[in-house]
């Protein structure tokens, strides 16, 4: 059984801390209206489409998984402009909520997902106390990634995924 990616949209994919007037190199933009949007103008979105294929590279050593709000809106909006298959997804029982011990809300959720596999997360809010509460919770190999989300994903976040899946 392959270890799983878990995936963030908006900070790892979608470098919505960049500034708003001018968008990051090698990014096109994306006009989106997800079910949960309720403003008039859609949703910009700024995706690298050269992630999509850096991910498809990386499954073959990972389980490819959506960790993000999006949910399943992942796979409409976002798989497709990155040439991306449907993905699996996380289904947060309650977004935003409480959590353990000041961690980020995903943290235990994700935990959850894993269920004792071994897994790389790739995310902007994650923190020391995240990184503490699955050194202390989660058994299996765990890799959390913390992205800036002024920046997105880079060539170097790329290699530490395929380094330590190597590792494994």
């Amino acid at each position: 059984m392959k270890p799983l990616l878990l995936i963030d949209v908006d900070g790892p994919l979608n470098p919505y801390g960049a500034k708003p007037e001018r968008r990051p190199a090698g990014y096109t933009t994306h006009r989106m209206r997800p079910e949960g949007w309720r403003e008039k103008k859609p949703l910009r979105v700024w995706l690298n489409p050269g992630h999509g294929g850096e991910l498809l590279l990386l499954a073959d050593r990972f389980e490819l998984v959506w960790a993000t709000t999006w949910k399943g809106e992942a796979n409409r909006w976002l798989a497709p402009p990155l040439g991306l298959p449907e993905l699996p997804y996380i289904d947060w029982p309650v977004m935003h909520g409480r959590s353990p011990r000041g961690t980020f809300w995903k943290t235990r959720y994700v935990l959850d997902y894993a269920a004792g596999r071994p897994f790389a997360w790739v995310d902007d809010e994650i923190t020391e106390l995240d990184r503490e509460f699955v050194e202390q919770k989660h058994l299996a190999a765990a890799l959390l990634l913390r992205i800036d989300h002024r920046i997105g994903l880079t060539g170097p976040d790329f290699v530490a995924l395929e380094e330590w899946v190597a590792a494994l």
